[in-house]
């Protein structure tokens, strides 16, 4: 992949995945484009649901998929799990503890997962209660990255794991320097790999949490939704005269 000019690393639900139409404008535009881009999806949902969303919703393959909230990459046509980054997501990681604190805390409602990657819970609309877990956690020093988002979704991943992470081992081991990049998302787990200072975009349905985020001067912020605010934020940093319109 060293030879790939462009990047489309994003998110999948809400933000790549959301409308029919404006996917289908969005992948047609880079195939009839002369454009050698890459494609990494970096989402919440772990391999077998990640594979099964891409064939219900006809996507391209990707040549690197990111899963569970970036604690796990695969690589290649024949998505080979990535295994330096899976030892690495291994140390200093103890979910049975985290588990078992949890079960203090009877508001969170575990989801069940077929690894230990991380360890996610549903909560109804309660930030006091992820505070008060968040705490517990720090009270007995486990080593941990707490991300809440969507108002809902509490994912406990290892401490140096996250979907901006692990994008930014994937462009620095697989791909060269000079790479353009876009980054796209949608709710509050897409955060670091949206503020890692590439050209960014949060599309225009986003979750309530990436209206507050702290801009930089290449994050976008689209008016269109799903693909269409991709297929937007990709015309306005890298569209050629030769390329092209929407």
């Amino acid at each position: 992949m060293k030879e790939k000019a462009f990047v489309l690393a994003t998110d999948l639900d809400g933000t790549l995945v959301g409308d029919n139409t404006a996917l289908h404008t969005l992948l047609s535009y880079y195939e009839e484009s002369s454009l050698d881009i890459a494609i990494i999806y970096i989402t919440g949902r772990h391999l077998a649901s990640s594979l099964s969303l891409i064939t219900e919703e006809n996507l391209p393959q990707p040549d690197i998929l990111i899963t569970d909230v970036g604690t796990a990459i695969y690589t290649s046509q024949s998505l080979t799990e990535e295994a330096l980054w899976t030892e690495k997501m291994q140390s200093d990681w103890y979910p049975q503890k985290i588990i078992r604190i949890a079960e203090n805390f009877p508001l969170l409602k575990r989801q069940v997962l077929p690894t230990d990657n991380r360890i996610s819970f549903t909560v109804h609309q309660n930030e006091e209660v992820v505070r008060e877990f968040k705490q517990a956690l720090c009270e007995e020093n486990l080593p941990h990255k707490l991300i809440f988002s969507s108002n809902r979704d509490v994912d406990i991943l290892p401490p140096n794991s996250g979907k901006g992470e692990a994008l930014l081992y994937v462009l620095q081991n697989y791909f060269h320097k000079e790479v353009q990049v876009l980054v796209a998302g949608d709710s509050g787990n897409d955060v670091e790999m949206l503020s890692l200072g590439y050209p960014s975009v949060i599309v225009g349905n986003a979750q309530r949490e990436l209206i507050d985020m702290t801009s930089h001067p290449l994050l976008y912020r689209a008016s269109k939704h799903f693909a269409g605010g991709i297929h937007e934020a990709w015309l306005h940093f890298f569209n050629k005269k030769n390329q092209p319109e929407m």
